[in-house]
């Protein structure tokens, strides 16, 4: 792992660490996992750490161009939450969707966000939605752990760490103009 992957890592996870410190300490939850209290309002972002976790987070590894991350978005809260927008140092991210249009797959940005519904949970997987990283500064190998940084509507934010893992599903070609190759 690259120092500049430790250190992107570090800084989420005190976040998380400090944010579950401040809920009462008492969870015998995983960090990634951790049930939750209703966020005060207006939601800081500790309070927003809390408020959703990622369950088997990971990036899919490339050498250069884009690349995605994938897991299951849990909203811990009796209400809904929108996720409108995502961050890394490894890359300017979008949050994307794959939609048919003309009778061929495409990946386009997903207008209005994630919407989780009160104690639901949002799927982000190959060929579906996803956290797209659009132009990688530098390679993401299999094992670098990755920090990412989740952007609410209300202002919140939450960061998590995902593990890059080879992945060659269905051989998608990303293409600039938002269409997306399927080879079988």
């Amino acid at each position: 792992m690259s120092s500049r992957t430790r250190r992107a890592s570090v800084l989420p996870a005190l976040g998380l660490t400090l944010a579950l410190l401040a809920a009462g300490c008492g969870s015998d939850s995983p960090a990634t996992t951790a049930a939750a209290e209703k966020p005060a309002a207006p939601a800081s972002s500790s309070a927003a750490a809390t408020a959703i976790s990622i369950t088997d987070p990971w990036i899919k590894a490339a050498d250069k161009g884009m690349t995605a991350a994938f897991g299951t978005l849990v909203n811990n809260t009796d209400k809904p939450l929108t996720i409108v927008g995502a961050s890394s140092d490894v890359s300017a991210m979008e949050l994307h969707e794959m939609t048919m249009k003309d009778g061929k797959m495409i990946m386009r940005p997903k207008e209005g966000g994630f919407v989780l519904p009160a104690k639901g949970r949002h799927e982000l997987s190959p060929g579906g939605d996803h956290l797209m990283f659009m132009a990688l500064t530098a390679p993401v190998k299999a094992g670098d752990e990755v920090a990412f940084t989740l952007k609410l509507a209300d202002g919140g934010t939450v960061p998590f760490t995902a593990v890059a893992k080879p992945y060659s599903g269905a051989e998608e070609s990303y293409a600039p103009d938002g269409g997306m190759d399927m080879h079988e």
